[in-house]
């Protein structure tokens, strides 16, 4: 073999090994990263790529399904599930959405992060590093769901963001900055009882 296709052979090798990679990570996170918190910054694109929304908040999780997503800016909204069910609570229109926490989580980004299941749920794609991470694509077994398709990213073993498309072709990426591994989550932090004079909905 040729000096070229030798070097050629071994950036391709080098390059398989960087991809398997991704999804051991992305593997490993679900498998021992049980709970888990981080500062994010959510910017989302509309299909044509005109329109751009950035959101900021804290993320909290505690597998398996409990996740607390604190939306500070630029209007307040508070997504927490406490492992049964799941509470969406707008500040503003003083309402509160609650579902079971098996109809809304299914195959979502949030099943991914704070879930314990993978491999059932989605079908895992190692992707080209891009932007100084590694990426993994995680695509739903289930075809009706609200997303078509998940990318995590991480930088080294730590998770640096996630983007998602939706059914529309709505491109939502969330950067986490500040992310600590096993943090040490009180219970309630996952709790939510709705505000007095709140608008209930069940769903």
């Amino acid at each position: 073999m040729r000096p070229g296709r030798v070097w050629l052979a071994a950036l391709c090798l080098a390059a398989g090994a960087a991809h398997a990679d991704a999804i051991d990570t992305l593997k490993g996170f679900v498998a021992e990263v049980k709970t888990g918190r981080a500062t994010f910054t959510q910017t989302v694109t509309s299909p044509d790529g005109a329109k751009k929304k950035i959101s900021s908040g804290s993320f909290e999780f505690s597998r398996p399904n409990r996740f607390r997503f604190a939306y500070t800016k630029p209007y307040e909204q508070l997504i927490v599930s406490d492992g049964q069910k799941v509470w969406l609570h707008d500040p503003d229109l003083n309402q509160v959405t609650v579902r079971p926490v098996g109809q809304a989580l299914g195959a979502t980004p949030a099943a991914l992060l704070a879930g314990a299941s993978l491999e059932k749920d989605f079908e895992l794609k190692a992707l080209p590093d891009d932007g100084g991470l590694q990426w993994a694509q995680a695509l739903p077994r289930m075809k009706e769901g609200s997303f078509q398709s998940l990318k995590v990213g991480f930088r080294g073993k730590t998770l640096a963001a996630v983007e998602i498309v939706d059914a529309f072709g709505q491109r939502s990426r969330l950067d986490f900055s500040q992310f600590e591994a096993d943090a040490k989550l009180p219970a309630d932090r996952f709790g939510f009882t709705p505000p007095a004079g709140a608008d209930v909905i069940a769903q």
